[in-house]
């Protein structure tokens, strides 16, 4: 599925005692530790993992998903560190089911597992006409987790939707 999607480039097994650096482009590097659980993270910013930690690409069942980061995601689960990448410091936001969190695709990173990302279109007159202040699309979220977001954006939301 990896090939099929172009979700990861291939993986580098480091074994053994000593150090070991990774880097990316000078990007902000995030530390998380999974008990148990899974998270789901754009290839691209996923820069490794422990071996407790199992990785699984998934498709995603939304076009927020597609506008995110393609329509592949990355699932890491179980028990153990994942590093992901940022560009800039990255923001988690809580996400509650009273509460729901609205993000830009083009800065969202990460999410936790019982969150299903779900696309909302500003139809507001003034974003068609450029005049708005917010994005013409917009990443929901809704259900008990957190969303980790970056000050930055990849690329154009409209440049990953698929073309008819």
């Amino acid at each position: 599925m990896r090939m099929g999607s172009g979700e990861m480039g291939p993986l580098v097994s480091i074994e053994g005692q000593g150090v070991c650096y990774l880097a990316d482009q000078g990007k902000e590097i995030s530390i998380i530790r999974l008990q148990g659980d899974a998270l789901n993270v754009n290839g691209k910013d996923l820069l490794a993992f422990e071996d407790t930690v199992t990785h699984e690409i998934t498709m995603q069942r939304s076009v927020a998903g597609m506008v995110a980061g393609g329509m592949f995601s990355v699932q890491v689960r179980g028990q153990g560190l994942v590093a992901i990448l940022s560009h800039g410091k990255p923001l988690t936001l809580r996400v509650t089911p009273n509460e729901p969190i609205f993000t830009d695709p083009n800065a969202t990173i990460a999410w936790s597992e019982h969150l299903r990302p779900d696309l909302r279109v500003n139809q507001d007159l003034r974003s068609m006409f450029g005049r708005g202040g917010g994005e013409t699309l917009q990443m929901a979220f809704q259900g008990d987790g957190f969303v980790v977001v970056q000050p930055y954006e990849e690329a154009s939301a409209m440049e990953n939707l698929p073309s008819h």
